[in-house]
């Protein structure tokens, strides 16, 4: 699946607050954490557009399903199984 996002955008400096002690331990295990935040929003961000897209075509779906319950799939005389 292709990105979301432009992954060859510059990088942007962001505050962002977190816990000290949290982020004393990450620092400690020499987390990267530019690139945790990006693994962790890109997830995210996948996430919410795959809810999105079903939500903005769930009558669609719905329609597609009922037709195919009621009429077969088109190639249900071609399968072998």
């Amino acid at each position: 699946m292709p990105p979301v996002f432009d992954t060859h955008a510059p990088k942007k400096p962001t505050n962002v607050s977190i816990n000290s002690d949290l982020l004393v331990k990450a620092k400690e295990l020499k987390i990267n954490l530019s690139a945790t935040l990006e693994t962790a929003l890109t997830e995210l961000v996948n996430a919410r557009q795959r809810e999105l897209w079903l939500c903005e075509n769930k009558i669609a779906i719905e329609a597609y399903n009922q037709l195919v319950e009621n009429h077969g799939n088109f190639s249900d005389d071609l399968r072998g199984f």
